[in-house]
């Protein structure tokens, strides 16, 4: 039987070169970390970003960081198995993850009401997965930014943060207390709002006037409610020839952006 010095130097040993010993207790709040290529590489390619607070990487990762941004200063060489120890379960980091300060909400005003601008604002739409996506496609189709509630959205880390592929970092967004008010806000800034909404007569494109717009999404199950509805200068739907009544509403912003892209005379 081994004694534990020689356990000890055994443990030292089997370290990788160039890995540092590796600590989960300070990082328990893993709701703040980003994960993944895309989503990390973004955020550090972001000069709107703070320095890194700490930033795991598998060897591979590690060289692919250094070739691209030099040698972080937070870089840990971590195996794989330990990123996993700090995310929450089943996250896909590929061999990274970050924690770095989070991005500061633009302000409504730093949105440039031009032709064929558009913005995109969330009503409650909750679902990390639909959130980053929608940045995703956002960012694909070149929208202004994004306005999402206070009170009733996701972080931009995590899961959300991986399925933007990036985008977190590529589309401004802002946070607002009441959308309601925001529209209003948004009106005498030469913004028109148009509301996404199955049940009225008018289709997207009749609605689209390729002035400076706002397209309004609500939840999959409730829709707009009420009073951002009442808000919005006009309601409008996208045309399902299929028979579908809905679309999952990640696709409905990418089929509403692809719409707003168009040149209009």
């Amino acid at each position: 039987m081994s004694s534990p010095r020689e356990r000890n130097a055994h443990s030292k040993g089997s370290r990788k070169q160039g890995q540092r010993p590796f600590n989960r207790k300070p990082d328990n709040a893993s709701d703040d970390w980003l994960w993944g290529w895309h989503a990390v590489a973004a955020a550090l390619d972001n000069r709107k970003r703070g320095a890194a607070i700490r930033l795991l990487a598998t060897p591979d990762r590690a060289r692919e960081l250094e070739s691209r941004f030099g040698r972080p200063k937070a870089l840990e060489v971590v195996e794989g198995a330990a990123i996993s120890q700090i995310l929450p379960q089943g996250a896909v980091h590929q061999g990274l993850a970050l924690r770095i300060p989070p991005l500061a909400s633009v302000a409504l005003e730093d949105f440039e009401a031009r032709r064929g601008a558009v913005l995109l604002m969330l009503d409650q739409v909750t679902d990390p997965q639909n959130v980053g996506a929608i940045l995703r496609s956002a960012a694909a189709f070149g929208a202004a930014g994004v306005i999402l509630q206070d009170r009733h959205a996701p972080k931009l880390v995590g899961a959300l943060a991986k399925a933007a592929v990036g985008a977190v970092d590529k589309i401004p967004t802002a946070h607002v207390v009441n959308l309601s008010r925001a529209l209003e806000s948004l009106a005498d800034l030469g913004w028109r709002a148009v509301g996404l909404d199955g049940h009225t007569e008018t289709y997207l494109d009749q609605a689209l006037d390729g002035g400076p717009t706002v397209l309004v999404l609500g939840s999959e199950g409730e829709g707009l409610r009420r009073l951002v509805a009442e808000h919005c200068d006009e309601l409008a739907k996208i045309p399902m020839p299929g028979g579908f009544e809905s679309l999952n509403v990640s696709a409905a912003a990418a089929v509403a952006l692809y719409e707003a892209s168009r040149p209009r005379s």
